[in-house]
């Protein structure tokens, strides 16, 4: 059953689960409502019959004693019918026997009595019991001390199917009326529940659109707590884009790099030379650098959107540090980092490291006395994505404005050497655009360059 209710949509579960509860609050409310009702009609006919009890009473205590039991008492027409289901009767509790006076209805029977808890001779007592020819009445009973006059116990009856009638005829207008509002609520809930989900629709409806071709991405307004699932659809597809676009992009890079050297091997293979394996040699080794470069850029770009990835900043750093202190000993080079505790990289150590790495490299190529490094978390917004920025400052010649601007504009370089050669620039620049960040240049305090790149954090 569990399971069968698990399968369905959301749209059928909800409207389960509200016509459940609907049904369970109105079935409460109905039966409570009923046994209201109850007790208002039984109060409103026990005052009817407590009518007629204070007028036996007040004419009992109107008459002597010798003539109190012969003297007649009229109430209303009800009670002069044989059996007519109206019943009152007068019993003299301190004679022996008990003497009994009665309505002509009762025709020679008598009404039993209701159980007079303790000595409540003031206090009416009402109930159910069985009268002549054992139909159900509601009776009312009281006792009275007249003091020297006798003590009587006075009995006002009638049929309790007038109490049923009443009680059957509010229950089932009560049951209808509740049904009607039962149908009109389960009405109001499936169409509730078809416009609270229409978004869902609409957006798989977008996506089914993105899938056949007809669209690029998930378009129209939808309800706050929708939207973000959308704006989340659309991120991913924007970088799966990327991805794609990233991969072409390398892909034509390693092509317009291959076409040089398979070039000079083709020429050299058609002109008889004794250097021909040399030049194959040294023309292989480019082409396998260059394949290298550019495999690794594109597993850059798969691994910076791959999700959960974390990477604590300090631990990397501290280890080029260390590094880059035993390649640069022979200069006499100093690296410092100032790292804030608990700064993490919302990406894979391997990018941070080809990223840090580059930036130090090229700033110790190019430093005279030392390398400085400082990363910290910038404060943002409650809902603003978190992002953390590294400075590398160097003290050696630095780059003017115009050749500052012209590194950091994507796809450019200072020079076109091969890989791994030159400022290293390039690597930085894809791993930052690959991220969302940024990359800029600036002239650092130490007289220098400055390299500050802006990257996702957590």
């Amino acid at each position: 059953m569990r399971s069968a209710i698990g399968n369905r949509s959301i749209a059928w579960r909800l409207f389960l689960s509200a016509a459940f509860w609907s049904t369970t609050i109105l079935l409460i409310a109905g039966l409570g409502l009923s046994a209201v009702n109850a007790r208002w009609t039984e109060a409103n006919f026990d005052n009817e019959l407590g009518v007629y009890l204070k007028a036996l009473a007040a004419n009992v205590a109107a008459l002597g004693d010798e003539t109190k039991l012969s003297s007649p008492l009229t109430v209303a027409p009800e009670f002069e019918l044989a059996f007519s289901g109206w019943y009152w009767q007068i019993t003299r509790l301190d004679a022996k026997p008990p003497e009994i006076r009665a309505s002509k209805s009762l025709f020679a029977t008598q009404l039993p009595r209701l159980v007079q808890p303790g000595n409540l001779w003031a206090e009416p007592l009402s109930g159910y019991v069985l009268g002549p020819g054992g139909r159900q009445l509601r009776m009312v009973q009281r006792q009275i001390d007249a003091g020297d006059e006798g003590r009587y116990l006075i009995q006002v009856a009638a049929n309790a199917d007038v109490i049923n009638a009443q009680m059957r005829g509010f229950q089932w207008g009560l049951a209808a009326t509740f049904l009607a509002l039962a149908l009109a609520l389960m009405g109001s809930t499936a169409l509730a529940v078809r416009f609270g989900l229409r978004p869902l629709r609409v957006l798989q409806e977008g996506v089914a659109a993105i899938r056949r071709g007809e669209a690029e991405r998930i378009a129209g307004i939808f309800p706050d707590d929708v939207a973000p699932l959308a704006i989340e659809v659309n991120q991913l597809l924007d970088a799966n884009r990327e991805i794609v676009e990233r991969a072409r992009t390398q892909v034509g890079n390693l092509a317009h790099a291959l076409k040089t050297p398979l070039s000079i091997l083709i020429n050299e293979s058609e002109t008889p030379s004794s250097d021909l394996p040399e030049k194959v040699r040294e023309q292989a080794e480019v082409m396998r650098r260059q394949v290298s470069f550019y495999l690794e850029r594109a597993r850059a770009a798969a691994r910076a959107h791959a999700a959960g990835a974390v990477t604590e900043v300090k631990p990397v750093v501290e280890g080029l540090v260390r590094t880059f202190e035993r390649l640069y000993a022979e200069r006499g080079l100093q690296f410092s980092a100032e790292i804030e505790d608990g700064l993490r990289f919302r990406g894979e150590s391997q990018d941070l490291t080809d990223l840090v790495g580059n930036l130090l490299d090229n700033a110790g190529k190019w430093a005279r006395e030392g390398v400085g490094l400082r990363a910290w978390r910038v404060p943002v917004a409650k809902d603003a994505p978190a992002f953390m920025v590294a400075e590398v400052d160097d003290d050696g010649p630095g780059l003017d404005p115009g050749a500052r601007a012209k590194v950091v504009e994507r796809g450019k370089r200072l020079d076109e050497s091969r890989p791994g050669s030159g400022l290293g620039l390039s690597i930085v620049l894809d791993l930052v655009g690959t991220y969302g960040g940024s990359l800029e240049l600036d002239e650092s305090p130490k007289g220098g360059l400055r390299a500050r790149v802006r990257l996702p954090s957590l």
